[in-house]
């Protein structure tokens, strides 16, 4: 049968409209049903009306996406008679074996020698549940993975090598560094695979390791490139934590009075209180603070109203915005939690001199910060820039425009209650320094 009415050209003119004069309808034709055979006895006129301006319209897309994943607290996690690994891949799909690609951080490797064995010793030991893709592979710990992208591109190919996709597994095995860089590139390899951690500092135990963001250093800029992509699954083996040296240890308790002083002034009470046994790493004690710490950090990511950061706080980040300059200012020879003890004590000395806190907190700061075995100075926090301004300063435009919009730096208006400020003002902040030298005794 004819089909004048469906013509190339009688079809194209009208769905643009072009048979149709202004503020009337057109038309386009439809199949009545998709078993109906094909012929114009068929087909049925569908109008819509005709758009008078450039104006066609808004159509809302709005949708919720639940994450979930488990932190399990552990020790012995590689001993094969442990299912934690093992029951967390197999969360969702209980009776296939799952395909793993494993990367650990060199550090780690350093310490326990014998790490690659045991990890080969469990997967075989489980091998109707998981199967390892590859021989483990060897990644390096510390800043330099986070701030030269060859190791991004390398762990891109290791996953495109060996055919991972978006239902088997990257583990990373290391600290908040690793993680980071492990974790930017599975969550951007076929737009996501499953990621599990495996932290294995106090750092990335207690705080980083633990949340959704990951990220690496470019253009000089600390987590200028990264995602929000939750894991999988976090799985924080205590024992780890006791093959670290001793400075390593010390650096993250930083993170966890970071956390009690915005959000858990009991807990605050708690760590000064256990300060000699967290000192000298007594287990119980340092259990009992990673545990409490991740805990108010998952607290803050879930109840916090911004998960993924969308708005312009970072609460989570008090004390951060002179940390992270600090950090690039020492070539990183400052630890990242060596840098955030002493933006800790710098913005709550800041928070005394504005006038929300009274004098005598930030003492009791300080002494707990000095007490676990952090320096709270260091001179390029007086450095000037090549204009002849404090460079740390600098920090307060970078904190500002990795997040955008307006400046919001959390302070303390109590020890346990942060409180957010849109203004800092840089001659405080410099007194604040000047008062850490003069406690130093420099």
């Amino acid at each position: 049968m004819a089909r004048s009415a469906l013509g190339k050209r009688g079809l194209a003119a009208r769905l643009h409209g072009r048979q149709s004069p202004p503020n009337v309808h057109s038309t386009i034709w439809a199949r009545r049903g998709p078993d109906a055979p094909f012929g114009e006895s068929q087909l049925q006129p569908v109008s819509f009306p005709e758009a008078t301006d450039r104006a066609l319209g808004t159509v809302t897309q709005r949708f919720v996406v639940a994450y979930d994943y488990a932190v399990t607290f552990t020790r012995a996690l590689f001993d094969p008679t442990n299912p934690t690994l093992v029951d967390a891949l197999a969360r969702r799909e209980p009776l296939k074996c799952h395909r793993c690609l494993v990367f650990v951080d060199d550090g780690v490797l350093a310490g326990r020698p014998d790490l690659r064995a045991e990890i080969e010793l469990y997967a075989g030991t489980h091998a109707d549940r998981m199967q390892l893709v590859a021989p483990v592979t060897t990644v390096p710990g510390g800043e330099v993975i986070k701030t030269e992208l060859t190791h991004i591109e390398r762990i891109h190919e290791a996953i495109w090598r060996h055919h991972v996709d978006r239902h088997a597994y990257v583990i990373a095995i290391g600290g908040g560094a690793v993680l980071d860089a492990v974790g930017l590139a599975a969550a951007t390899a076929h737009r996501g695979v499953r990621h599990v951690r495996v932290p294995t500092t106090v750092l990335a135990q207690n705080d980083s390791g633990v949340g959704v963001k990951n990220a690496v250093n470019v253009y000089g800029l600390k987590n200028f490139a990264g995602t929000f992509a939750p894991p999988w699954a976090v799985l924080n083996d205590l024992d780890f934590l006791e093959t670290l040296p001793a400075r390593e240890r010390v650096a993250g308790l930083a993170e966890a009075v970071k956390v009690a002083l915005i959000r858990d002034g009991d807990f605050f009470g708690w760590l000064q209180a256990n300060a000699d046994a967290l000192a000298t790493f007594e287990r119980e004690a340092t259990a009992y603070m990673v545990r409490r710490s991740a805990e108010l950090h998952l607290h803050q990511i879930a109840h916090g109203g911004d998960p993924f950061e969308t708005g312009s706080a970072r609460p989570l980040d008090f004390g951060h915005w002179s940390a992270h300059k600090l950090e690039g200012l020492t070539k990183h020879r400052l630890r990242h939690g060596e840098a955030v003890a002493i933006g800790i004590a710098l913005d709550t000395r800041y928070s005394v001199l504005h006038g929300l806190l009274p004098e005598g907190a930030d003492e009791a700061v300080a002494a707990l910060l000095e007490h676990l075995g952090f320096a709270l100075w260091h001179p390029a926090l007086l450095r000037l820039d090549a204009e002849g301004e404090p460079a740390i300063l600098l920090g307060l435009r970078d904190f500002q425009e990795h997040l955008g919009g307006e400046l919001t730096v959390t302070l303390l208006e109590a020890l346990g209650r942060g409180v957010e400020v849109h203004h800092i003002d840089p001659d405080l902040v410099m007194a604040a320094a000047r008062w850490l030298k003069a406690r130093q005794g420099d």
